[in-house]
């Protein structure tokens, strides 16, 4: 078996026959072809532009690969401000050791992921470390902004709705399922956004801000886009949606389904009147089936009887048995890591 060795990172020829065996063989596009020290693309609006690492272990896992988890990552954080994705840059940390075969495949799975999600790899980098057979990419991602377009915290108001797209915690449960060699049926919900995004932009959903719930969890987004937005955010524990099995999960571990990663949801704010037209575009795609309402910004009445700042920036859980629990992000090392 052909194997990853420290001569693919010598800039040599051994570089360049797997830059040509693998990589050009999947991502081969017009910019590409330049194979130039960058390339250069078309532009001409504002940038929305991203940069990731994917760490993920194992490589493989039920639902994905760390190759298709670092396309959509990369998408999905275009996409939450409205952008176009256009084009991505790729480079691969790869420890000797680590089979070909494998480097194809997740290559592969890469190419079809940004197919599926409209975006051009243009550029790219490979470095060979030592090590056992590892993979780590980091990406930058480029999209254009629609002139006119305005999505962040900033945007949310008072009474403002908050959706999310789908059923919590399964990436994480199927990284962890697999590591701990446990069989269930939970697959990753690693996946680009763009049917969902466009097709609410596309029929003028009224969308004031946008977040893709990955590591943190649910939880950790939300008092992040309470802090920026100055706005209280209140959760109801009955409406989130975790599926029987991620439950039965969390309960064998004790995990959290608010505090665990996900690769392929978004949570969505808009206003009240917009928010059954934005179920509706949301259940109507194939990785938004599960969509459903899981809260609202307060008001100002609902502040004042629960003598909270207007500007205080605070995440709130209605229990299901009526008490209400104060959030925050993530606390300490989620662990184990899951990306």
């Amino acid at each position: 078996m052909e194997k990853i060795e420290m001569i693919h990172g010598s800039g040599g020829q051994a570089t360049s026959d797997l830059i040509n065996e693998v990589f050009a063989k999947e991502f081969w596009n017009g910019y590409l072809a330049q194979m130039n020290d960058s390339s250069v693309v078309a532009g001409g609006a504002e940038l929305a532009l991203t940069t990731d690492s994917f760490v993920v272990k194992p490589l493989f896992f039920k639902g994905g690969d760390i190759g298709r988890m670092s396309v959509a990552g990369t998408v999905n954080d275009l996409l939450m401000r409205g952008a176009v994705p256009e084009y991505m840059t790729v480079g691969f940390i790869m420890e000797e050791g680590l089979p070909i075969s494998d480097l194809k495949k997740i290559v592969h799975s890469m190419a079809k992921t940004a197919e599926e999600a409209g975006i051009l790899i243009v550029a790219g980098d490979t470095k060979v470390v030592e090590g056992h057979g590892g993979l780590y990419i980091n990406t930058t991602g480029v999209g254009f902004v629609p002139v006119g377009m305005e999505i962040s915290p900033a945007q949310i108001e008072k009474g403002d709705v908050i959706l999310v797209s789908g059923n919590l915690g399964d990436h994480h449960v199927a990284i962890l399922s697999s590591r701990m060699s446990i069989e269930n049926e939970i697959a990753s919900d690693c996946a680009p956004l763009n049917d969902i995004v466009r097709s609410m932009i596309n029929e003028g959903v009224p969308v004031h801000a946008m977040r893709d719930v990955t590591r943190g969890g649910l939880a950790t987004v939300c008092k992040e886009v309470a802090a920026q937005s100055g706005k209280t955010l209140m959760l109801q524990e009955e409406q989130l949606p975790v599926s029987a099995q991620v439950k039965d999960f969390c309960a064998l571990t004790g995990l959290d389904p608010l505090y665990m990663g996900n690769e392929g949801k978004l949570v969505l704010v808009l206003p009240e009147e917009a928010a059954e037209k934005a179920l509706s575009i949301m259940k109507a795609s194939h990785y938004g089936e599960d969509a459903c309402r899981i809260g609202h910004v307060l008001r100002f009445e609902e502040e004042e009887e629960m003598q909270i700042k207007p500007d205080g920036g605070e995440l709130f859980l209605k229990t299901a048995i009526g008490g209400t629990r104060r959030l925050s992000v993530l606390q300490g090392e989620g662990l184990p890591r899951i990306c």
